[in-house]
């Protein structure tokens, strides 16, 4: 008889750890945003980024990049694409609609040199003010302000630790920077969290 109850309570441990592990705990690959969105329209990207401001300590990295939000522009469409989850396409057939803003362009200095002279590596940060729009319905789905993609570089090896240094390019640091960026606004849109 207990030989009897030690099976049935193993058996019902048994059942509800496997029901446990096939819920799961509910990840998904799948998108987030409503069946009710399948195309979205970028709009190009405005440059408002300040260059009449005058220098000072705080401001001193600030920069201004030509073309910047050309690229930007680009590479979110791209992303887009890539993702696969909203197809960009023209403005009057889109279902939603980002709008965004290039409104600051840094270049920060994150290490220096032994004798703290020349700067090692900096960190290249974009920052943009972003909207999301329903088409149909003219709302504001989202918003966010000062949303940011970044990269950090090094331009020359470290005394430190030389062998685990690679040098890039300020080019190619802006690129992964705007790299990093669109994929944060794409998931922003797709994933809303």
């Amino acid at each position: 008889m207990k030989k009897r109850i030690k099976f049935s309570l193993f058996l019902i441990s048994a059942f509800c750890l496997l029901t446990a592990v096939l819920a799961g705990c509910g990840y998904t690959s799948r998108s987030m945003i409503s069946g009710k969105y399948r195309t979205i329209y970028i709009a190009p990207f405005l440059n408002k980024v300040d260059i009449t401001q005058e220098a000072y300590s705080a401001n001193k990295y600030r920069i201004y990049r030509p073309m910047l939000e050309t690229d930007i522009t680009k590479k979110v469409i791209n992303k887009y694409l890539f993702d696969g989850n909203l197809k960009p396409i023209k403005e009057d057939l889109a279902d939603l609609a980002l709008k965004g803003e290039l409104i600051e362009y840094r270049k920060d200095p994150l290490s220096y040199t032994a004798n703290g002279e020349d700067v090692t590596e900096y960190r290249i940060n974009i920052y943009v003010n972003l909207s999301l729009w329903d088409k149909k319905e003219n709302k504001l789905v989202w918003e966010e302000k000062n949303f940011n993609g970044n990269y950090s570089y090094f331009v020359r090896t470290s005394t430190i630790n030389p062998g685990n240094v690679v040098v890039v390019s300020e080019d190619t640091a802006v690129t992964n920077a705007i790299e990093d960026l669109a994929r944060r606004i794409v998931e922003r849109t797709v994933e809303q969290w």
